[in-house]
């Protein structure tokens, strides 16, 4: 589907419409937002088949941030686009220069074998198409200027690019995940990302109000896609980091800490759930929300500790 020239691409990492990626189409040139892993390499490139545009014809990929369901594939996909740079945080940029810090880190937490499966090998950009984005960083695709915004909270290194011709903002996961399974008739369903290991519960209501003051028509999420209600899905947001900070708080000295955290946020979510109109209860809500969980859980604990 294409609003605008806005193109929603599912990644295919871990689950469909689980992680997203865009492509914005201008007069006939390109930019991606986000990327996927390696493994998503052939999909952002059937993309471009689909808009009707070459390779040739992408000038940008832009990260929000990278870690490696969004920013995994750079290196790859960078490759197959002869005239694109790679806009990423001031941050972040050495690690697409040399991602071996990156590998080093995601491995020590997950292990090699599960770092190949689950991301591809990580392949270095070239440091003369890497482009560093500080706060104000303006992207010009064709005439029309994507605005790179500074929104640290889940991420240090973590941008949102806001695109004032549709007044939209691609948020990477500043304003959280909502996953298509939770849509009631209420609306979409949010949650925090508070994966490790530099969530800031001070910067990211911060980075939130920020965006809202955009007065956005929608947030286009990686973890998924575009939702609208963007002053209610925020005072959801500021209301889970809150309640999430002092679950976290609570289950600090108890003998399994993580395990208890696991437990209290799964309850806390399917609370919510059943509250916006979700009803398949909190073995479904586990299933589909485990892994990200299991991150916040660990998020939560690095900042604790910090």
């Amino acid at each position: 589907m294409a609003d605008h020239g806005i193109h929603t691409i599912d990644t295919g990492f871990v689950r469909p419409r689980f992680d997203a990626a865009y492509l914005l189409v201008e007069n006939g040139r390109g930019a991606f937002i986000d990327c996927g892993t390696q493994f998503a390499v052939p999909r952002m490139l059937a993309a471009l088949d689909a808009a009707g545009i070459a390779a040739a014809d992408v000038d940008w990929l832009i990260l929000t941030h990278v870690h490696l369901d969004h920013a995994g594939g750079a290196g790859e996909l960078i490759a197959q686009l002869p005239n694109a740079r790679l806009v990423v945080h001031p941050r972040g940029a050495r690690h697409m220069i040399d991602p071996s810090v990156l590998w080093a880190g995601a491995s020590a937490v997950y292990g090699e074998a599960v770092m190949e499966r689950t991301y591809g090998r990580l392949r270095p950009v070239p440091a003369e198409r890497v482009v560093e984005a500080p706060d104000g960083h303006v992207v010009d695709l064709a005439g029309r200027a994507l605005h790179c915004l500074d929104t640290p909270g889940h991420a240090r290194h973590h941008l949102t690019v806001h695109d004032p011709r549709t007044n939209v903002c691609f948020t990477g996961d500043v304003f959280g995940l909502s996953y298509r399974e939770f849509d009631t008739a209420s609306g979409p369903f949010i949650l925090p990302t508070t994966s490790p290991v530099q969530f800031d519960p001070a910067a990211l209501h911060a980075s939130i109000d920020r965006l809202v003051a955009l007065k956005p028509v929608a947030m286009y999420l990686t973890h998924y896609g575009r939702v609208e209600q963007v002053e209610k899905l925020a005072a959801d947001l500021h209301a889970q980091i809150d309640a999430m900070v002092s679950l976290a708080r609570a289950a600090h000295g108890k003998p399994d800490r993580h395990a208890a955290l696991v437990e209290s946020l799964c309850d806390y979510y399917a609370a919510r759930a059943r509250d916006h109109g979700w009803q398949q209860g909190r073995d479904a809500l586990r299933e589909l929300l485990g892994m990200d969980i299991e991150l916040n859980a660990q998020g939560l604990e690095v900042w604790l500790d910090r």
